[in-house]
């Protein structure tokens, strides 16, 4: 009998993310997605200025001004991997569609036989496809529902796919205030059976992600000088996570922002309140050509129990 599986299914987990909800399912989903956003600490639930996707708020969407594609590649320490593929458009007059591809991982996992002798090396793979659509209910609400299709290749024949449902809202309060409401994976959990690798002493296990429940507000700086967000978070797992960032608009060409994510309100296990905050900085740098509008946005995160940081990079056009 094989033990290796049983280490990996320990570390992974805990490895991938930087104390958001740690140890349970999906952990990867909830680091964020571009450097933007995580650069703002992922206080994105009631962002509408500027490129945004699906991901934060399915209910963003139509209120975007042109077409964007973006790929985001992320640098982790710990062999870890967190990159995404995504594309938005509006549909005139009043919908709006999007489609991101969310990938994550750990490489160079060494693997041990049951005496203890290293036999090389595994990597997981964790992915989330997402389709989003979105409507104008009137012109200051719009509603959003994403389907996201999650698959998790553990290790050799042990993989498991799920799907669920996010639901959004955003609703402009003024010209410049707007509030988000998201409910993030609905239904979502991973259904895993090892008897693949373990024949009749295998067994079956259900894992059941975390229903977060977000609701957010942003704020557009006169002149389009900018945005301030903050946003609230209570999950099933009796977590409450505030979220805050900005985004200021030096020249037309370039952007400096900064937030805090994972501002834990809890208090479990005699363990700090705050203690588990990820503070984040970054950039942009943008063009125009010709009806072309690529972007360079960058991302520092803090990562919190002194683990090491991450560096995230997304290159993004507009047409």
């Amino acid at each position: 009998m094989r033990l290796k599986i049983i280490l990996l299914l320990l570390i992974f987990p805990y490895s991938i993310s930087f104390a958001q909800l740690a140890g349970t399912p999906g952990a990867f989903s909830r680091m964020g997605s571009g450097a933007r956003g995580i650069g703002m600490g992922n206080a994105m639930t009631a962002v509408v200025d500027g490129p945004v996707t699906n991901y934060y708020n399915p209910a963003v969407t139509p209120f975007l001004s042109e077409r964007t594609a973006s790929a985001s590649f992320g640098i982790l320490s710990l062999d870890r991997s967190l990159n995404a593929l995504s594309f938005a458009l509006p549909l005139k007059p009043t919908a709006g569609f999007a489609a991101t591809i969310l990938n994550s991982g750990v490489r160079n996992i060494d693997e041990y036989d049951i005496d203890g002798f290293k036999t090389g090396t595994v990597s997981t793979s964790e992915n989330q496809l997402a389709f989003s659509f979105a409507n104008k209910m009137s012109n200051k609400l719009a509603l959003g529902l994403a389907l996201k299709i999650y698959y998790y290749h553990l290790y050799e024949n042990i993989s498991s796919t799920s799907i669920g449902i996010d639901l959004g809202a955003l609703l402009h309060v003024t010209d410049k205030l707007t509030l988000g409401i998201a409910l993030k994976d609905l239904g979502s959990k991973y259904s895993w059976d090892s008897s693949p690798l373990y024949g009749e002493q295998g067994s079956s296990v259900k894992e059941i992600f975390p229903t977060l429940r977000k609701i957010g507000i942003a704020y557009s700086l006169n002149d389009n000088l900018g945005v301030i967000s903050a946003e609230v978070e209570n999950n099933s797992t009796g977590t409450n996570i505030i979220r805050f960032g900005g985004e200021i608009n030096l020249v037309e060409q370039f952007s400096l922002r900064a937030g805090v994510d994972n501002f834990n309100l809890s208090h479990k296990n005699g363990s700090a309140i705050g203690k588990e905050t990820a503070p984040a900085f970054g950039f942009s740098l943008r063009e125009q050509f010709e009806g072309w509008h690529p972007t360079l946005d960058y991302a520092y995160v803090i990562e919190p129990y002194g683990v090491s940081s991450f560096h995230m990079i997304t290159l993004s056009i507009g047409f």
